[in-house]
């Protein structure tokens, strides 16, 4: 008999994997998120700056000046609306995405847009997190709700994919997402929305179900832009700190899509204090 494994088991040879990681993260995040302030930013942070770590590593070369930068982005998203509010949070940012790109165009001046991105990609969805989650009535509510969705999505993506197959999605960004993918990713982000709708008995639900539909399609078109990237850098996984994920960004780059949209959905519905309320209550 060959030792090769059959395409059965390699379609799914890392689904015991990853959930293992799953159930070992998902229980320690909901912690964090229960747990809210200076620790909830401080996770936040932690994640940014593991973002900031594998981004340059893959587009900057591992660059130590690039590292600080986008490391002191991450920060800033997650940090300086404690002390300074949003507005200096963002300018602050915009500074360290200026220095960021001068260094970047002196050292190769025809390369490629990819080197202008990593510090906003690193540090605005830390502000979206933050923006969440400090909402004081619905803050867990809505962090819980954007983690369900993207986790839902995911998953029902990953399994949507391998049962039914068929036409895929964009070849050559990524050649085995579906279109069954993408529509298993919008009923799950909707069940994960109905589940948390019903929990808290929130008005107009159906267009909550909507929004939740239209949410997976923004957290599969982050997973397209992580793809892009990655595939133009000829790299498989950002990372291999989480096993059968890769790195963080392969496992938040539906996370930090979802949450960006969803805390300035909300934002524009209720205001900054209320972002929470403004994503879940329709």
């Amino acid at each position: 008999m060959s030792g090769e494994p059959s395409p059965a088991s390699a379609k799914w040879g890392d689904l015991g994997v990853r959930a293992l990681s799953a159930a070992v993260l998902i229980p320690a995040v909901l912690a964090d998120v229960w747990a809210g302030g200076i620790w909830f930013h401080l996770f936040v942070a932690l994640i940014g700056i593991l973002m900031a770590q594998e981004w340059v590593n893959i587009v900057h070369k591992d660059n130590p000046l690039q590292f600080a930068l986008h490391a002191a982005g991450a920060m800033c998203g997650a940090l300086l609306p404690l002390d300074v509010g949003l507005p200096g949070g963002i300018i602050a940012i915009a500074v360290l995405t200026a220095f960021s790109a001068i260094a970047a165009a002196r050292e190769q001046p025809r390369g490629p847009a990819w080197r202008y991105l990593g510090v906003p990609y690193v540090s605005l969805p830390g502000i979206a997190l933050v923006v969440l989650r400090n909402d004081p009535a619905y803050g867990i509510a809505a962090i819980v709700l954007v983690m369900l969705m993207v986790w839902a999505a995911d998953t029902l993506a990953y399994f949507a994919g391998r049962i039914i197959g068929g036409p895929k999605l964009a070849p050559r960004i990524s050649p085995r997402k579906t279109w069954a993918g993408m529509g298993g990713a919008m009923a799950g982000s909707a069940l994960a929305a109905l589940c948390v709708g019903l929990a808290l008995g929130v008005p107009a639900l159906w267009m909550l179900l909507i929004v939740a539909a239209a949410l997976a399609v923004v957290e599969q078109g982050g997973d397209l832009f992580k793809s892009a990237m990655k595939r133009y850098y000829g790299v498989k996984d950002s990372g291999r700190l989480i096993p059968g994920h890769g790195g963080v960004i392969d496992r938040v780059d539906g996370l930090v899509a979802v949450a960006t949209a969803a805390a300035l959905v909300g934002t524009l519905r209720a205001g900054i204090a209320h972002a929470g309320a403004g994503i879940l209550l329709w």
